[in-house]
């Protein structure tokens, strides 16, 4: 595999969770081809919103040699970086360079010009900020992450866990991306997006959880898993079970099946020989056509093409 440089660039008043999350997941592993940078505006240490300093292993300079630059959130976000950072992300920008950003770091790539015109997204406490500072930037407040191919925003804190792991997916296939999530114990895949996190009246608790219906789900997606048969294992009424369910996860139970099915067809190309249509009735997606058809949906591509792309680098 060809090296892929990765570039963290961490700004003054960097916060230490947005900047450990790539750190860990971009960090040398035998099955990937990353190299990990920390660089800022000095070479030698910048201090994090926690007032520690953190030391930096090289300066702006390097990013215009990363294929990937990952921008974690800073604490004063509605003050501009330095003029040399937007000047080098700018650079980056224009080269077709990669750029994806983590909680406030929007604000980082915004100051930079890089979100003009485009629907992106931040921790939903700090949307109003960016919709205000930035009024050529569309905010939706109600996703973990928007890819928009070369600029990719996330939401606040862990949703840059569901980011990065979507960009080692893109890069490497879901099977790497799915070890890597079980290496640092989180989600491959979370469904559903930030709204489910803001701060709201809380209705009454509910004793009911669907954690264990979802669990079994996963271990039949062969099956014709219907409302009732889910509503049935949880032990709630089908109206119960579908309000439950898009509380907890933000989804619908078909779409949350969906996305399950596909994921897991996705670790199947990869890793076995298995047809189209033998992996179509593992994963509940019926037939080959079918499952050609929502690839094309989700993913922008073929099973055949995506197992082409992705097969060997699974091995």
């Amino acid at each position: 595999m060809n090296m892929h440089r990765v570039m963290v660039l961490a700004v003054d008043g960097v916060l230490p969770m947005d900047l450990g999350i790539p750190t860990q997941i971009f960090n040398a592993r035998p099955n990937t081809p990353y190299e990990l940078t920390v660089c800022g505006d000095t070479e030698e240490a910048v201090t994090t919103s926690a007032g520690f300093t953190l030391g930096l292993t090289a300066g702006l300079e390097a990013l215009a040699d990363a294929d990937t630059i990952i921008v974690p959130g800073f604490e004063d976000f509605r003050r501009p970086p330095h003029p040399r950072v937007r000047a080098a992300l700018k650079l980056a920008g224009r080269a077709g360079i990669r750029i994806a950003s983590i909680c406030t770091g929007a604000f980082a790539v915004a100051s930079a010009g890089l979100l003009d015109g485009r629907t992106v997204t931040t921790h939903w406490a700090s949307a109003d900020d960016l919709e205000e500072l930035y009024p050529r930037v569309r905010v939706d407040r109600n996703v973990l992450y928007i890819d928009n191919d070369t600029i990719l925003t996330s939401a606040g804190v862990t949703a840059g866990i569901d980011l990065c792991l979507h960009l080692v997916r893109k890069d490497l296939g879901a099977a790497v991306a799915n070890d890597i999530a079980r290496d640092i114990v989180a989600a491959p895949h979370r469904d559903g997006g930030q709204a489910q996190y803001i701060n709201r009246t809380l209705p009454t608790p509910q004793a009911t959880t669907l954690a264990d219906t979802r669990e079994w789900a996963l271990l039949h997606l062969e099956e014709d898993l219907t409302i009732p048969h889910l509503a049935d294992h949880a032990g709630v009424s089908p109206r119960t079970l579908t309000r439950l369910w898009r509380q907890e996860t933000g989804v619908s139970p078909h779409q949350w099946l969906l996305t399950a099915r596909i994921n897991r067809a996705r670790e199947l190309l990869e890793t076995t020989d298995l047809q189209v249509e033998q992996i179509a009735i593992r994963c509940g997606l019926g037939s080959g056509a079918n499952m050609r058809a929502r690839f094309r949906d989700a993913l922008g591509i073929t099973p055949t093409a995506y197992r082409r792309t992705f097969q060997h680098q699974a091995a």
